[in-house]
């Protein structure tokens, strides 16, 4: 369950792709494949291992017991380990939940756990695609703690101080915070985002060129206790001062000053003694693995049971029947008819009495279907313009009347004829709607 990789040099860290760096100067070259491996990549329902997640290296970071760091939460000039700063910053963040802020104080073990989780997501080696609930839909990684919760609590860990104004987002701003005398700068989370965005310039500054801050958190051959230590010294730098002595200077890093403290490269029989999984954590991994594989495969099968039984479309020719009881229909429902039904003309059930240019009185009972009996004389009717009728039928008809209850008038009928034998030379317009 090991990740494994290889390197062609030993200056490289393990784990780095093999495609080409684009061109341009080493430093960013150097940059862009710390971005490109750092990220933790793996399958949905894998777990991650000590290798991953570079263990070791985080107990070292957070066993430190150095109380060189300012702490700007506790209201009081003290001096506290890296652990306890970042554990205050996490807990001080607007978007850190009660219940959280709750478990952080009565389990400090789940807090120095949560922090190292915190720490990765921080440099962006574990990013906001993965989670840890075996039973979640959305696309996952592996296990771990929510990662999208955690990065929100991460942008909100500022400084008091920093919430009503712009913090600062490059090393030279916050060097200027230092020099105008303001102590801490930012806070060490928003710092940390700081060096991972300019990995690649502060490559050649700190380091030899040839690795960057990003790689500290790389698995490869580098010593765990080593990298730690240059974390620690970046951090006393930026959050300090980078005039005084660093506590976590060496040999090296006191000859050189802005050098960071010397890495050294372990042999193959040290780097099998780091980073070692636990039986305990195998076999909780390889639980959790199968519950989740469980939990797709039932997901799967509903989904296609849902796919082969749901009822497939049914199209049904448009004819005047369809239609006709298609709109029976919609009234029923309280639903208005559909669009595309075929044009027709509507009429009210009363008289609504003469229109504009009509020459007809008004009738004092009800209209009787058209056409009238041979018996019935109706007279002749001024015909409609077309301006005119169209604004009667717009003004007058209902439009959830269906066709065979409706009773036209003559000018209905006589618009409804030249439509059905249209002549020549005139033409008639009739409003649909």
């Amino acid at each position: 369950m090991a990740f494994t990789a290889s390197s062609s040099s030993q200056s490289l860290p393990l784990g780095w792709p093999s495609e080409p760096a684009p061109p341009g100067d080493h430093a960013f070259s150097v940059g862009y494949l710390s971005r490109k491996a750092l990220p933790i990549k793996r399958n949905d329902a894998e777990p991650l291992t000590r290798e991953d997640v570079q263990f070791d290296l985080l107990n070292y970071i957070f066993a430190d017991t150095n109380s060189v760091f300012l702490n700007p939460y506790s209201g009081k000039q003290e001096r506290v380990p890296f652990c306890d700063l970042y554990i205050s910053a996490l807990y001080n963040s607007n978007k850190c939940s009660k219940v959280l802020k709750d478990k952080m104080v009565e389990t400090p073990a789940f807090a120095i756990e949560l922090a190292k989780i915190s720490l990765l997501t921080n440099v962006g080696r574990i990013n906001t695609t993965m989670a840890f609930f075996p039973e979640m839909k959305t696309a996952l990684r592996t296990y771990h703690p929510d990662a999208p919760r955690i990065k929100n609590c991460l942008k909100a860990a500022l400084l008091p101080s920093e919430f009503k104004s712009v913090h600062p987002s490059t090393p030279q701003e916050i060097m200027e915070k230092i020099r105008a005398g303001q102590r801490p700068p930012t806070s060490v989370v928003n710092l940390i985002f700081v060096l991972s965005n300019h990995a690649a310039p502060l490559a050649s500054i700190h380091f030899d060129g040839s690795l960057n801050f990003l790689d500290l958190f790389l698995p490869g051959s580098l010593s765990s206790a080593d990298r730690a230590r240059a974390f620690l010294w970046h951090i006393f730098h930026y959050l300090e001062t980078p005039e005084l002595p660093n506590p976590f200077d060496d040999n090296y890093s006191r000859a050189n000053r802005g050098k960071a403290p010397l890495l050294h490269h372990l042999s193959e029989s040290e780097m099998r003694r780091e980073n070692v999984d636990t039986k305990e954590e195998i076999d909780w991994g390889q639980a959790m693995s199968g519950q989740r594989n469980i939990f797709l495969h039932k997901l799967v099968s509903t989904m296609e049971y849902e796919k082969r039984n749901k009822a497939a479309p049914q199209f049904v020719p448009v004819t005047p029947e369809n239609v006709s009881r298609r709109n029976r229909l919609s009234r029923a429902a309280d639903v208005p008819p559909q669009e595309e039904a075929p044009f027709m003309h509507y009429v009210p059930k009363h008289d609504p009495g003469p229109g504009p240019s009509s020459s007809r009185k008004p009738a004092n009972r009800e209209p009787q279907p058209l056409p009238p009996s041979p018996s019935t004389v109706v007279p002749r009717q001024e015909e409609r313009t077309m301006l005119q009728h169209a604004w009667h039928v717009i003004t007058t008809t209902d439009p959830l009347v269906d066709s065979d209850e409706e009773i036209p008038d003559e000018h209905i009928r006589l618009d409804y004829s030249k439509h059905s034998n249209p002549s020549p030379t005139k033409c008639y317009y009739s409003p649909a709607w």
